[in-house]
């Protein structure tokens, strides 16, 4: 058990966002790595489905002295805050729900939402939407709402600043999406 503990403690450490050392990315050597795919704009959104929650990564934890209650269900919510990226520091490695992160699908790190859970994240200075798999733990950064995958950031447009003001709005498979 005490392995165990000290195990999701590393995982979600691993989601910290740090502050930016060089343009467009949280760390020196952050980035999409030496060969990315050369259709980044074209990845697909994820499809929104309902899957059951995660036995072991909705449980409160405490990262860096603060407690997260990560929400019991998937359900209306919505946040506008900072988002940041993670890029090839994080590639390949465990995500707090057991999956490998891989920074050119459509995923993302959320304090408390679910695992796994779906929300559509819209940048507030030019529109662009896209649709992301919650699949992990963090920001633990202060003023950090949510890390997307690169590639979502770049379809967003600010992996160049290495961060932007969103929206985030929990997609409820199943439910109609409300108008605006």
């Amino acid at each position: 058990m005490r392995f165990a503990a000290l195990a999701l403690i590393v995982l979600l450490a691993a989601c910290s966002s740090a502050p930016p050392k060089s343009a467009g990315g949280y760390y020196k050597d952050d980035g999409p790595g030496a060969n990315p795919p050369a259709n980044l704009a074209s990845v697909p959104d994820a499809v929104p489905r309902s899957e059951p929650l995660h036995k072991y990564a909705n449980r409160p934890y405490e990262v860096f002295g603060k407690k997260y209650v990560p929400l019991a269900s998937v359900q209306p919510f919505e946040q506008r805050g900072t988002a940041s990226w993670y890029g090839k520091k994080f590639h390949g490695q465990k995500t707090s729900s057991g999956e490998t992160y891989d920074m050119y699908k459509m995923t993302a790190a959320h304090p408390t939402l679910p695992i796994p859970s779906y929300v559509r994240v819209t940048s507030v200075s030019n529109g662009k939407s896209v649709v992301v798999r919650i699949n992990d733990r963090g920001p633990f950064h202060a003023g950090r709402i949510i890390d997307l995958s690169y590639v979502a950031a770049y379809k967003l447009g600010y992996v160049g600043a290495g961060s932007a003001q969103v929206t985030v709005e929990a997609i409820v498979p199943g439910a109609a999406r409300a108008s605006r």
